[in-house]
């Protein structure tokens, strides 16, 4: 019995045996297809030591307009977004009680002053004492200054514009009444206009003022705006380690407004060549960053095919989709920019161009 069941599982595994062999060599001819990826041969292009930072307008002057004295409005000599010059009425508070009262202390200080004059002929004589001098002469004095004080608080009663602008919505009406702190309207003038924006403690060594900037809207979509950096603040921010620039540009036609967010660049003047992939390029592990360069190989059979072969990179600054490549890759290296996940060191590949990634230094994504 025993040499039976030997007899019988020897023959069941040889059986087996000839089944997986037959498996196997059917499918030893079996090779997994290329993968796709999309590929583009590296070029050395100038890259600019550029700083890049977000930033946002401010008018060269720009001032809220309050009322300093109570009063009912009486006049408007504004509308709303309009131009003014420096010096034209925009309000008129009504003054005719002051005014009124400035004809009395007028009336007084001429009296005074009168009886003052008076006095001094008749101080010679010995008739009038000292002190009584003194009075008459402060009496004067009195009078003049309330003269001048009804004067000054008329003339704040009547509100002009302190320089050339363009007002904005007007926050007043006529009859209205108004107390001191009532905003009345806001007046700012947009030609030249500032830009402010902060930088890093690092980079404060290459930034100085004349020195070219940049910035771009994205109201007026590729149109960009030239200026110069106008200060430096010789100050540097503890909390942030920042430290805030600010830059002229001129603004005749008014696009730019205060209060616009934009995106600025510090032009330096001096650039680099540099090997230039788009991002999707590089492959980020923990270990190091890399590429994959497509090359033509051989298969153990010594046939050629096109490959991939990982070589790890050192990357520089960024701008836009473009990353700037140190080492690891030379100019007119083939290299893959998409489907890395799906690669390793020696798989197959073919290269299919119909859709490839960006590679803009100055994107515009859409907004889906």
């Amino acid at each position: 019995m025993l040499m039976g069941f030997l007899v019988v599982v020897g023959g069941l595994g040889f059986y087996k045996y000839r089944q997986i062999s037959a498996a196997i060599a059917q499918h030893s001819g079996f090779k997994m297809p290329p993968t796709a990826v999309t590929a583009l041969v590296a070029t050395t292009e100038p890259w600019e030591k550029n700083i890049e930072a977000t930033g946002s307008f401010s008018a060269y002057q720009g001032v809220t307009i309050a009322a300093e004295e109570p009063g009912k409005v009486v006049k408007l000599g504004f509308e709303s977004a309009s131009k003014v010059k420096a010096g034209d009425i925009l309000v008129q508070i009504d003054t005719s009680v002051e005014e009124a009262d400035l004809k009395a202390a007028e009336a007084r200080f001429d009296l005074s002053n009168a009886n003052n004059d008076r006095m001094k002929k008749l101080a010679g004589t010995g008739a009038m004492a000292d002190r009584e001098m003194d009075d008459v002469d402060s009496q004067v004095k009195q009078m003049s200054a309330q003269v001048d004080s009804l004067k000054a608080k008329i003339n704040r009663k009547t509100i002009r514009a302190p320089f050339d602008g363009q007002t904005g919505i007007r926050q007043v009406q006529l009859g209205q009444y108004v107390v001191p702190g009532d905003p009345i309207v806001s007046l700012q003038t947009m030609d030249p206009i500032y830009v402010n924006f902060e930088l890093p403690q690092q980079d404060i060594d290459l930034v100085k003022s004349g020195q070219k900037i940049r910035v771009n809207v994205d109201t007026f979509g590729p149109m960009a705006f030239e200026g110069t950096v106008s200060a430096v603040d010789p100050q540097i921010n503890e909390v942030t380690r920042m430290v805030r620039v600010q830059g002229t540009f001129a603004n005749a036609k008014e696009k730019l407004r205060p209060g616009m967010y934009c995106r600025v660049t510090v032009l330096s003047g001096d650039g680099e060549m540099f090997v230039t992939l788009p991002i999707t390029a590089i492959a980020r592990a923990p270990y190091g960053d890399s590429v994959f360069v497509i090359q033509k190989m051989k298969d153990p059979k010594g046939l050629g095919y096109l490959g991939v072969k990982q070589e790890f990179v050192k990357t520089g600054a960024r701008r836009g989709d473009q990353v700037a490549v140190i080492s690891g890759v030379k100019a007119g290296d083939q290299v893959a920019t998409s489907g890395l996940f799906k690669l390793q060191p020696g798989a197959e590949v073919l290269v299919n161009n119909e859709i490839i990634p960006q590679n803009s230094e100055t994107p515009k994504p859409q907004d889906n």
